[in-house]
């Protein structure tokens, strides 16, 4: 018997550092690291000894005799990318599976140098990394910031609910939250509570995690009217974000079109056509439930701009959009070139997954499913929006038919997902052109102890588990600058900032407050049946954290 690995990876690459016989591929050493949608265990060198398991922080590693009807093509999956070629080599000598490199630190300081005093602004994957690193490699002290007053970032916000597996990787970030290290500062946000000149003048270093968090616009008519949002703030919203709350989402149209065809895409195509009441043991916000509980929509129509064989889509995204319960996954056929290359595809091609899918033609006329299936999601390729047109909301979206010419989809919501765009830091350099903060190796051009991790340093693109290598790097480049006596030395001490920063904003959030939120949402979620019910608000985040360290106060 064999693992695989499944749709959940985030290639963070924990279990290639568990496994005995090296036989999960590509590693971090590999050119083919970071370029792949997955890693991927060699069935011809595994052993069957659970490790990759155990280490998984997502819970995407399974016995292959244990998969379930949905994730059989794992199997395959991790087979192919191995047809060809021999499976790693082994040695007989010695008690080791397989021959070792020798070993490098490069992430560590010399044993008589002193702590350092690291902030570390962010604390979703990239951020929670770059801390971790340091923690576990140094004898740093860390401050970590965001501007909320809760924790976790993109694996809080960003991940869908029904991906529950994935969200397993904010436990691993969780247990930093309390290190004797650690010092929590949550609620301030750089350039609005201090500068990061003040932030730079109490620590070494700072690291700046702050993520990509606007997105970019269609520019075409109508973009700007209601009914058309960016599927950041529907994620946001459906995910109890609060600064995504108050603005509500009308779910009352037949169809939706987004536009885009990646992972966020499918996501938010997904959610939308669910059974809302298998949403409802998820962590989904509330408001969002009942929405979705009245929602008429009936149809989400996914526009491609290229083919088939283009998708930015990870293969495992869609997978799961074949076996959605209750919902009809079809190909609009609207343009020859997508059933060209979806029939001249091979087995393991993006393009070739689509092969046996209905294929359609959508317009003006209202939605329709095929019988057993109350829901569906159309992929239409060769396709992108010219205009949007109603009297003061959506009424009409127009596409491109492939042709030269343009044809009109009935639609009461547009949803755009092309992708993500970072905004300047208050202090820091900034390319308009990239969305990103330039940087060498992590190192923040022109600002010395100033770095940049996650999609603020290399632009909006991988997964979670990018972060890790990409932390390493930073970090690697923080250590190397301080043992060259590079670093600036700070002027204000540890106590001075807590100082600051509670002087600067009094709702500031600390781990206490944290755990209390922690507990409070768990607590609402084991009365509705749900791992838990998050708060949604500002106002409710910190009072709830006031409340619980009062409460411990007074035992």
């Amino acid at each position: 018997m064999t693992y695989a690995i499944t749709q959940t990876c985030c290639n963070d690459a924990t279990c290639v550092a568990v496994c005995p016989v090296n036989c999960i591929h590509p590693t971090p050493e590999e050119r083919a690291f970071g370029s792949t949608e997955m890693l991927h265990i060699d069935p011809r060198a595994c052993i069957d000894c659970g490790a990759c398991a155990d280490a998984c922080p997502v819970d995407a590693i399974f016995p292959v005799d244990a998969l379930s009807v949905a994730q059989r093509e794992y199997a395959d999956i991790n087979a192919a990318y191995y047809e060809g070629g021999e499976p790693a080599p082994g040695t007989t000598e010695g008690p080791n599976f397989h021959a070792w490199g020798e070993p490098v630190f490069g992430r560590s300081l010399p044993s008589d140098f002193g702590p350092l005093r690291v902030a570390v602004v962010g604390t979703g994957p990239a951020g929670m990394y770059a801390a971790q690193d340091l923690l576990l490699h140094t004898a740093a002290e860390v401050t970590l910031i965001d501007r909320l007053p809760v924790a976790g970032g993109l694996v809080r916000y960003g991940v869908a609910p029904d991906h529950p597996a994935t969200k397993k990787v904010g436990d691993t970030f969780s247990r930093f939250h309390s290190h004797p290290r650690v010092r929590m500062h949550l609620g301030i946000e750089v350039g609005r509570d201090v500068t990061a000149e003040e932030l730079a003048a109490h620590h070494d270093a700072v690291i700046y995690a702050v993520g990509a968090s606007t997105d970019r616009r269609l520019g075409i008519p109508g973009e700007d009217g209601p009914g058309c949002l960016s599927a950041t703030s529907f994620v946001a919203w459906y995910n109890a974000h609060p600064e995504a709350v108050a603005q509500g989402v009308d779910l009352s149209a037949e169809r939706v079109v987004v536009v885009g065809n990646g992972n966020v895409a499918l996501d938010v195509a997904r959610i939308l056509v669910a059974d809302p009441e298998a949403l409802a043991g998820t962590d989904i916000a509330a408001h969002a439930l009942e929405a979705l509980r009245a929602s008429r929509v009936r149809e989400v129509v996914v526009l491609g701009r290229r083919g088939p064989e283009d998708a930015a889509y990870t293969r495992s995204e869609l997978l799961a959009l074949k076996h959605l319960p209750g919902v009809e996954l079809v190909v609009d056929d609207h343009d020859p070139r997508t059933g060209a290359a979806i029939d001249a595809a091979g087995a393991g091609d993006r393009a070739g997954l689509l092969r046996g899918l209905a294929r359609v033609r959508t317009g003006a006329a209202a939605p329709t499913t095929a019988a057993g299936a109350a829901r569906r999601i159309v992929l239409r390729f060769h396709s992108e929006p010219v205009e949007i047109l109603g009297d003061g909301d959506v009424r009409t979206v127009r596409v491109t038919d492939g042709g030269g010419g343009a044809a009109d989809l009935a639609a009461g919501m547009l949803l755009r997902a092309i992708g993500y765009r970072g905004l300047p830091v208050p202090g820091l350099p900034f390319d308009e052109a990239s969305g990103t903060v330039p940087h060498e190796g992590g190192r923040v051009a022109g600002l010395p102890g100033g770095y940049v991790v996650g999609w603020i340093k290399r632009g909006p693109s991988g997964g979670i588990g990018a972060n890790r290598t990409c932390a390493a790097e930073t970090v690697g480049t923080l250590l190397a600058d301080a043992v060259a006596g590079t670093l600036p030395a700070p002027t204000g001490d540890a106590k001075a900032f807590r100082r600051l920063a509670r002087r600067r904003n009094r709702r500031v959030v600390d781990a206490r407050g944290l755990a209390a939120i922690d507990r409070a949402e768990r607590d609402r979620g084991r009365r509705d049946g749900r791992p838990r019910v998050k708060l949604a608000t500002v106002e409710e985040l910190v009072a709830t954290a006031r409340a619980g360290r009062l409460l411990r106060l007074s035992r």
